[in-house]
């Protein structure tokens, strides 16, 4: 059993160490800190998607006696009728519908009165989703948001594709760039690290077959404070052009650390002397984290596919909403044009039930359509009741002049790092660089900054990380998660600082620094 326990992905295993704990007698709460889900969520927004849905439910009610309704039509009066349902309301919700009515129309991309009818349409979720890369009421607030939190607002412009979430824009992006020939089995890709798990994972499924270089991370001293960050070195590497493309997680999870400035300048420097045709995937899902936050996509827009997902900061993982952002000049589109013939050939039997001229569909629109193996492109596109959820959860931010919202979530992060770090005699990472949604432990280092040398050899000679974190949840009702499968050192253990309550976080490191201490007790 030791084996198969060793053997299971960090989740697996939480999974599986959970359900073992239930059919013990517990001592203590039981504290799982090993899940990456937030504990908030954002009430205004959500308030104001089900008002929306009210009023839109009403318009389709062409009898109230009747069980059968009609579908969303711009009819006469409609503003005059959702202003008067407004000024019945007395809610935070019906407060941003308001301000979105009065004093977002510049960021809607029409016509306020054209854009209310269509939001009606798509929260009543009357039709399929068309455009099916994304609504066009929601495409323009979307984009405002992308470029208002992630992005400079001087970036080359981009299309979107609104997807179930980031986990989605993961799996469709490594699958259209393998069914289009811009990987291919065999091919040099390379992975910064430590990463979320499954970018580990992928690229190890027997159908892709890359040859993977590790780019790794290491803990370095930034103005007195620690960050894990690239050297130069490591990042030089990215230099050779066999690497067709590199996946990132920005900030890093579990580490939670952005990649900085210096860093961030060799990558330019790297794209533009050595390496061109480089293709960035970038996860920025942690970016709205950090007060400023200088993504990938902004600096090397030609280069970057950038996926998003508003699950974590809007504390909306059930929801499944994201997208996958594509410069409208890109090295995808460039990269499919300088194909093999015999590969064009292919790819355009591949789409031509599409278009007569399936050689000119760009990238994004390939994501589009392999996302629903391209047969049932027609039927393709992200709910459109999500794409409501999305614009106003874009919406919402953008009105938020001050930033109270951002604030708030902001510092709820850096409060229980503050707390966690300081129960187990740690110093919290470089703030402008560390979003705290994650802490990592590195276990070995921690251990030798407490304990003599002989207990940290034993511990590692008797005991591994699996045991440990098994013996966490035995002992102090206590779940971490591993995070070697990130790219970590076997003894690291990723701490989740979003999910439990914030007075909690002092008890996670008093929990792991009792049952150590057992330890070492027993040993001596």
């Amino acid at each position: 059993m030791k084996q198969d326990l060793e053997s299971l992905s960090p989740f697996e295993l939480n999974l599986y160490l959970e359900n073992r704990m239930q059919s013990t007698p517990n001592t203590k709460e039981f504290l799982n800190a090993g899940r990456g889900n937030p504990n908030w969520t954002a009430p205004i927004p959500r308030e104001a998607f089900f008002l929306l849905g009210e009023f839109a439910t009403k318009e389709t009610m062409l009898n109230e006696n009747s069980q059968i309704g009609g579908m969303i039509k711009e009819q006469k009066e409609q503003s005059k009728r959702f202003e008067y349902f407004l000024s019945e309301k007395e809610s935070r919700g019906a407060t941003l519908l308001q301000n979105i009515w009065e004093n977002g129309t510049h960021l809607m991309g029409m016509p306020r009165n054209h854009w209310l009818k269509n939001m009606l349409d798509y929260v009543i979720g009357d039709n399929y989703p068309h455009p099916e890369r994304v609504l066009k009421s929601c495409e323009e607030p979307i984009k405002q948001y992308l470029h208002h939190e992630l992005f400079d607002a001087k970036s080359s412009p981009f299309d979107i594709f609104a997807v179930e979430g980031g986990t989605a824009g993961i799996v469709y992006t490594f699958n259209s760039l393998f069914n289009n020939a811009l990987l291919e089995k065999g091919d040099t890709i390379a992975l910064l690290i430590p990463t979320f798990a499954p970018y580990m994972e992928i690229p190890e499924l027997p159908e892709y077959g890359f040859n993977v270089e590790y780019i790794c991370s290491e803990l370095m001293d930034i103005d007195g404070h620690t960050s894990y960050q690239f050297t130069k070195n490591e990042l030089d590497r990215l230099r050779d052009p066999n690497i067709k493309a590199v996946f990132v997680v920005n900030p890093s999870n579990p580490t939670a650390n952005a990649i900085y400035g210096d860093s961030i300048s060799q990558l330019e420097d790297i794209v533009k002397q050595d390496n061109p045709e480089l293709m960035i995937l970038s996860d920025d899902v942690y970016g709205t984290f950090l007060n400023q936050f200088t993504s990938l996509f902004t600096v090397l827009p030609y280069n970057t596919a950038c996926i998003y997902s508003y699950s974590k900061y809007f504390g909306a993982t059930g929801w499944r909403i994201g997208t996958i952002a594509v410069a409208k000049e890109n090295v995808f589109d460039k990269r499919l044009k300088a194909l093999p013939e015999y590969k064009k050939a292919q790819l355009n039997h591949r789409y031509e039930t599409l278009t007569s001229e399936p050689e000119d569909i760009k990238f994004i629109d390939r994501l589009v359509a392999d996302s629903r193996s391209v047969a049932l492109n027609h039927a393709a596109g992200l709910s459109s009741p999500q794409q409501v959820m999305m614009t106003l959860f874009s919406l919402y931010a953008l009105l938020d002049r001050e930033d109270i919202y951002k604030r708030e979530v902001i510092n709820i992060c850096q409060e229980r790092g503050k707390l966690l770090y300081a129960s187990l005699g740690m110093t919290m990472p470089l703030k402008e660089l560390n979003t705290a949604y994650y802490c990592e432990i590195d276990f070995e280092w921690w251990l030798k900054q407490k304990y003599e040398t002989e207990f940290v050899e034993y511990i590692q000679r008797r005991w591994t990380m699996t045991d440990l974190v098994a013996r966490l949840v035995e002992e102090e009702q206590l779940m971490l998660l591993k995070s070697e499968a990130f790219g970590s050192s076997k003894w690291t253990v990723r701490v989740s600082l979003a999910n439990l309550p914030t007075e909690t976080y002092a008890e996670v490191g008093k929990r792991i620094t009792n049952m150590v201490e057992r330890m070492y007790q027993s040993w001596k």
